[in-house]
């Protein structure tokens, strides 16, 4: 599959990955941002085989998973997010990484591709209780460019991570820049 998404990710749509990982992880969460379009979801499979993040799964609404085509979601995979409900989210996230059942997650942290000026501390939570480093990526659209981060570093203080990841995000434009990190 690699080789495809080699051909057009790369070669046909020049798109770059700048990968800044120094050490290799077994477990982590991916803070994705900004989310501004569905075009994401592609880019993110492609930068999951061509960045070797392996079996990297990832958080979506649950309308995603209906039928028809739900299964793919899930064969992806995708695990719906139900945000209509608190469902304790974070526990069962948690409790994941715990069983093994993942190790490496990707989140949104705006939760819907509109611009959202307060992002949600869910994954602060997670990565703390599971005891999992962080990783920053961006899809920066006008330049092409992937980037990827080495672990972030977290404190006990979410909102002045959340500031700190922001500030690093802002620069870094998606597929509608209006609906971007302000």
């Amino acid at each position: 599959m690699r080789p495809i998404y080699r051909f057009f990710f790369q070669t046909l749509c020049g798109w770059r990955i700048r990968d800044e990982r120094t050490t290799p992880l077994d477990r982590y969460i991916v803070v994705v941002a900004p989310h501004t379009s569905n075009w994401d979801f592609f880019v993110g499979l492609a930068v999951r085989s061509l960045a070797r993040m392996g079996d990297a799964k990832y958080l979506a609404k649950q309308s995603l998973f209906k039928p028809p085509i739900g299964w793919v979601f899930r064969a992806l995979g995708g695990y719906p997010v139900d945000r209509s409900k608190h469902n304790n989210l974070v526990d069962a996230v948690v409790a994941m990484f715990q069983r093994g059942e993942i190790t490496k997650i990707a989140i949104t942290p705006e939760g819907t591709r509109k611009y959202q000026p307060h992002w949600k501390t869910g994954f602060h939570h997670m990565a703390t209780k599971a005891g999992v480093p962080i990783i920053l990526c961006t899809f920066d659209y006008p330049a092409k460019e992937v980037i990827i981060t080495d672990p972030f570093t977290l404190t006990s203080d979410p909102e002045a991570d959340i500031v700190r990841m922001k500030d690093w995000f802002r620069p870094h434009k998606g597929k509608n820049p209006e609906d971007g990190i302000r």
